[in-house]
């Protein structure tokens, strides 16, 4: 991200006062880069329809294409970066040139939706993205697939998704694939901007808690971080000795004072149950039904912004 980037991911939030989303802003400021740099004529690009687009999942282990997705999120998505903890990842392709991007994640914290015990089978829909002269329909196209090929290649079950107000999102695309509205109540209290790292964009206080933040401040203090202290997304602090452990979390914490901080709307959510098969889709829902009858029938909304 660019000087300018970081100064728009600081300001962004604050003063964007358009009628339309900001993703559909961010299209329309893509668009003649976008046709120039794909070569296209504007005859073809009239006629394209999404039958025409090849849809992939894509490996970790395929890492050209991963970074081709994540430079595609920071030019098209409104955030402008990849999630903290990425599992999976989709696209559509255009005669091989990528046209559009979802990213699915490990949940900032699980939903619970089809009971505690059921907690696993949660994923995340955690960015979403495409180019500018892709037809309107692509991106649920796109996110359909995606939610089918999780539901049929993996153990998740249930796609969980928000839309945020500040960016004038009311989850259109959710709405158009038929998922389930759970209310406005979802999402942190607030956000923090850290002025020294701008390119860092707003972040929620889970980023200090991170192991490889917790990495950082250990090595600021000049301890070793040992093997059996963590492994991938697990903190194991029983093994961490008490008096290091103590001065971690306190340099986490003057991290986040150092930090701005802003307190942000609640976010729309949504969210789609699939089973691999149409018994276990009707298994699920039913648990879903049960465990939450006030989040049944909820009314899409239609109102943009706050």
């Amino acid at each position: 991200m660019n000087d300018l980037s970081a100064q728009n991911s600081y300001n962004h939030k604050n003063h964007y006062k358009k009628n339309h989303c900001w993703q559909y802003d961010v299209r329309i400021k893509n668009l003649d880069a976008d046709v120039k740099q794909s070569g296209l004529s504007q005859n073809e690009l009239q006629k394209i329809k999404v039958d025409d687009f090849t849809f992939q999942f894509v490996s970790k282990e395929e890492k050209e294409k991963c970074r081709e997705i994540v430079s595609f999120i920071k030019r098209h998505e409104w955030l402008g970066k990849m999630p903290l903890r990425p599992t999976h990842r989709f696209t559509a392709r255009y005669k091989g040139q990528l046209a559009g991007v979802i990213v699915m994640a490990t949940p900032n914290a699980f939903s619970n939706l089809l009971g505690k015990e059921n907690r696993d089978l949660e994923k995340l829909i955690s960015r979403g993205a495409c180019i500018s002269w892709a037809p309107k329909n692509l991106n649920s196209a796109l996110l359909m697939y995606a939610v089918r090929w999780m539901a049929k290649n993996t153990s998740y079950k249930c796609f969980t998704g928000y839309s945020d107000i500040e960016a004038k999102e009311l989850g259109t695309i959710y709405q158009a694939c038929n998922f389930m509205y759970l209310g406005q109540k979802s999402g942190a209290r607030y956000e923090y901007f850290a002025p020294n790292n701008p390119q860092k964009g707003w972040f929620t206080d889970r980023y200090f808690r991170k192991i490889s933040q917790y990495k950082r401040y250990a090595k600021k203090l000049g301890f070793k971080w040992e093997k059996n202290w963590s492994k991938r997304d697990n903190l194991f602090r029983e093994n961490i000795p008490s008096d290091i452990l103590e001065k971690i979390k306190l340099e986490s914490k003057q991290h986040q004072k150092r930090c701005l901080k802003r307190k942000i709307p609640k976010k729309h959510k949504y969210a789609y149950i699939l089973g691999k098969d149409k018994r276990e889709t009707k298994l699920l829902l039913k648990i879903f039904l049960e465990l939450n009858p006030k989040l049944t029938h909820l009314s899409y909304p239609k109102q943009r912004g706050m």
